[in-house]
């Protein structure tokens, strides 16, 4: 299977980059995973409900550019799909049975994701009703991902 996480922004804080390097290092002994950053947009301070769909726009052009048409998409959005991570697990699986083996999960920029990208997604899944900053969300989405992994290989995890 390959995990592709396609995401708005840098990250900038190294205790970010080391989660992720480690989650991306264990997950290599289960996926191909690859991790595309597309540059965020600039939002000014006060901007109005049409400069920010503007910037999500933007941002949503750039997002649209790598996701393929056989991609099974996951948006992580709030108003998406709260799964525990044997649920997860079993969503996962049940792609890869379902020759699905392309699983690209979009985590939009600090407004959100543009509504296009959601249209797009074949599954909208949230991880909580609280906002999270994008760099933790990459993370948190890492670690879930393995957990999944473990979990579905019937591997001993942390619960």
């Amino acid at each position: 299977m390959k995990i592709t996480v396609l995401c708005v922004g840098k990250i900038k804080e190294k205790y970010f980059t080391l989660g992720i390097d480690e989650y991306a290092k264990r997950l290599s002994r289960y996926c191909k995973l690859e991790i595309i950053e597309v540059p965020d947009e600039k939002t000014p301070d006060n901007a109005s409900e049409n400069e920010e769909l503007q910037i999500k726009a933007k941002e949503g052009d750039k997002l649209l550019r790598y996701i393929k048409d056989n991609a099974f998409v996951i948006a992580l959005a709030i108003e998406g799909k709260m799964l525990t991570s044997e649920e997860l697990s079993e969503k996962m699986e049940q792609l890869g049975i379902n020759g699905d083996s392309n699983v690209v999960f979009v985590i939009g920029g600090s407004l959100g994701l543009d509504k296009r990208i959601l249209d797009r997604a074949d599954y909208k899944l949230s991880f909580s009703k609280m906002t999270f900053p994008h760099q933790m969300m990459r993370m948190v989405l890492l670690e879930q991902v393995y957990r999944g992994f473990r979990i579905m290989k019937g591997e001993p995890y942390h619960k």
